[in-house]
């Protein structure tokens, strides 16, 4: 079987990297930018930062700012009528990944308008035609749905986020610009940032990985155990590392899928609307543990990446044990909470454990599971 891989057609990176945008826009020949960005991001001025540099340019734009953290079927579908409306050629996404998923989804809709109810989206869709073209700008260090193939939409009326995957969504370019990253609070930073971990650890030992994946991911987990605090206290070199580190972690997972840890984390979100790197921050550790076993020496690895010295005198359950104990030492030193106590009723789990094991993340696991094992797992961490 042939192992496909699919990136951007351009990024770029570092300080400044938006300066680009301008550049890309008339070089494409672009007319007009629908710009997607949600409305703290444009409270605080972030969004102006991209804004100025079209004005500079002098391109027309257009701002579409319905757009919530975890974003809904409802904000999908009035963006595409308003960009219908607008007159736009192109997309501009800039925010986390719930501007660049709404961005997405917009996108292909346009594009392809029988998927106009959105949940038809769901899975892996068999859309015909690429989506109006992206330009993806992160603001946040974690979830780099600027270089995947995926996108997250909630379903409020099931209470489920819908896991989209389409080779047609990815952004035609990508911008990963440290200074568009410079204004996020520590508590943010500390979850996008362990958002981007858990992309590589599961992305290194999804069933899908092979060894293309391998050297992004394993890559990956350096670069952001290197970097994470240093990005929550807001250092230079913190964010550089950080918006590097998840770029490159996104490059290789989107290609190769995720786990059980994703599985479990979506729910909480459509139910609880927890951010969604605290729930995978938190959820990380305990089912590392549980897919120990079926992920030969790949932990050696991970504890070697994570800076753990002495690997290769550890036997396999000392080593095992070196890389989850680093993954919660990492989690804990950046202030993520140990447990879900406060975040899951107890009521709630058969729900949030079917939900899991529905989600399309959970193929991917190296384990085989069960509802009855994730049942245990969400169990275990309240």
């Amino acid at each position: 079987m042939a192992n496909r891989f699919v990136l951007n057609e351009t990024s770029y990176h570092g300080a400044g990297a938006i300066k680009s945008i301008a550049d890309e826009a008339i070089g494409r020949g672009f007319k007009k930018a629908f710009v997607c960005s949600d409305p703290d991001l444009i409270k605080f001025g972030v969004t102006k930062k991209v804004t100025d540099v079209l004005d500079g340019a002098k391109l027309d734009y257009e701002i579409y700012s319905n757009i919530k953290p975890n974003p809904t079927i409802e904000n999908v579908q009035t963006g595409v009528e308003a960009f219908k409306k607008s007159g736009a050629d192109y997309i501009i996404a800039i925010g986390g990944g719930s501007s660049m998923d709404t961005a997405k989804a917009i996108g292909i809709i346009i594009k392809n308008p029988e998927f106009s109810d959105v949940v038809s989206l769901e899975g892996v869709a068999p859309t015909k035609n690429k989506a109006v073209p992206i330009i993806a700008v992160p603001t946040t260090a974690g979830t780099a749905a600027e270089v995947t193939i995926n996108y997250v939409i909630t379903d409020t009326a099931k209470n489920r986020k819908m896991v989209c995957v389409d080779v047609h969504d990815i952004p035609v370019v990508a911008v990963v610009d440290p200074d568009m990253m410079s204004s996020m609070p520590k508590g943010l930073t500390a979850a996008t940032g362990m958002d981007a971990l858990t992309h590589a650890i599961e992305g290194y030992i999804t069933a899908g990985a092979w060894e293309l994946s391998d050297m992004f991911h394993l890559k990956a987990i350096e670069i952001i155990a290197k970097h994470l605090r240093g990005a929550v206290e807001n250092t230079p070199e913190g964010r550089e590392g950080m918006a590097l580190g998840q770029y490159v972690a996104g490059m290789g997972f989107s290609n190769v899928g995720l786990g059980i840890v994703h599985s479990m984390a979506h729910p909480l979100g459509a139910l609880y609307d927890t951010p969604h790197g605290v729930a995978n921050a938190i959820i990380l550790p305990t089912v590392m543990e549980y897919n120990a076993e079926a992920t030969g020496d790949k932990y050696k690895y991970i504890a070697q990446a994570m800076g753990v010295e002495g690997t290769d005198k550890m036997s396999v359950e000392e080593y095992r044990k070196a890389a989850v104990d680093a993954v919660k030492q990492l989690s804990k030193d950046v202030g993520i909470p140990a447990d879900l106590k406060e975040i899951v009723k107890e009521e709630d789990i058969p729900f949030l454990a079917q939900s899991a094991y529905d989600d399309a993340c959970r193929p991917g696991n190296p384990k085989e599971t069960s509802v009855e094992d994730i049942t245990k797992l969400y169990k275990s961490l309240m």
